[in-house]
């Protein structure tokens, strides 16, 4: 799928990875980014094609309405997440719902509310925005990584299906990207324009996934034996933390 002349609605729009989607469909030639959030106050508009709109995607009755009112989509975007940090015996149970309602289910839900949409106009395409600890679950971040890799298996069967309809599915995954979410991690991060641009040349270039950063083209490689080559690194990044 081409960019050029695309109508698009970005998830999480309001800051870090979300607003480097939103300025990068627009740097190539999107006519018009629904720019969603929560909070419409939050979406700078800086450009007039930037439409904010307000989504709490977590209220399926509100997807609804938007794919409803917002019928000249050709590309979804499914950026908006939450993450907490927890180990798998101390990670709260309202935290873990939280990210599986916002990371995995939401994206359930937007994709198949918007999919009519896209079928309308010809296909478009989907771009998930997934992560490394789709494939590999550091402790620390285990309720994280589950609702990832729910996602990430999602995204691989709806691939199949959203194909027959034309509409492509593009998987994003990246290691630490320097937002808000990761402003209290002490490792190397992307910038997320580094991520958002490489996700849509992943898209226009007809790729299924696209693996942003060395770290996360590592980790894949290494899915084949991931008990051997991935997680003895991520035991001993856990005991060495205390």
């Amino acid at each position: 799928m081409q960019i050029m002349g695309a109508v698009a609605l970005v998830t999480g729009a309001n800051r870090g990875i979300g607003k480097a989607f939103t300025a990068e469909l627009l740097a190539r030639g999107a006519s018009k980014v629904y720019a969603a959030a929560r909070d419409v106050a939050t979406v700078e508009v800086t450009d007039p094609r930037i439409v904010p709109v307000a989504l709490d995607v977590t209220d399926p009755a509100r997807v609804g309405a938007l794919a409803a009112e917002l019928g000249d989509v050709t590309l979804l975007v499914n950026n908006a997440g939450v993450a907490g940090f927890g180990t798998p015996l101390s990670a709260p149970l309202d935290q873990a719902r939280r990210e599986i309602e916002t990371n995995y289910l939401a994206v359930v839900g937007l994709t198949q509310a918007f999919a009519p949409v896209l079928a309308a106009n010809g296909g478009g395409a989907v771009v998930q925005m997934l992560s490394v600890v789709s494939w590999a679950a550091p402790p620390a971040l285990s309720t994280y990584a589950a609702s990832k890799s729910a996602a990430w298996a999602w995204t691989n069967a709806a691939r199949i299906e959203l194909r027959q309809q034309k509409t492509e599915v593009v998987g994003v995954h990246v290691g630490f990207v320097d937002t808000d979410l990761a402003a209290g991690v002490d490792s190397e991060k992307v910038a997320p324009a580094a991520v958002a641009a490489a996700a849509f040349d992943g898209l226009e270039a007809g790729e299924p996934e696209v693996a942003v950063d060395d770290f996360s083209r590592m980790v894949k490689a290494g899915l084949s034996d991931d008990q051997t080559l991935i997680y003895p690194e991520l035991e001993r990044r856990f005991l060495a933390a205390g």
